[in-house]
């Protein structure tokens, strides 16, 4: 299953570690938005950072 994952929120002034799972995801800028396969590893990414984000399913 694919995700759509927006950056809604500026992850300056957040934890460090919050800051570094932000641009492990790929997002930079606000409104930046990126598709992946959700899996395990980036399920558990969203979930520790999920205040910032805007995440949606892709239909097929």
């Amino acid at each position: 299953m694919k995700v759509r994952i927006t950056l809604k929120k500026s992850p300056n002034g957040r934890k460090p570690r919050h800051r570094a799972t932000v641009e492990a995801l790929g997002l930079r800028k606000l409104n930046q938005s990126i598709e992946k396969e959700l899996n395990p590893m980036i399920q558990g990414m969203i979930n520790t950072v999920d205040y910032l984000l805007e995440v949606e399913e892709l239909k097929k």
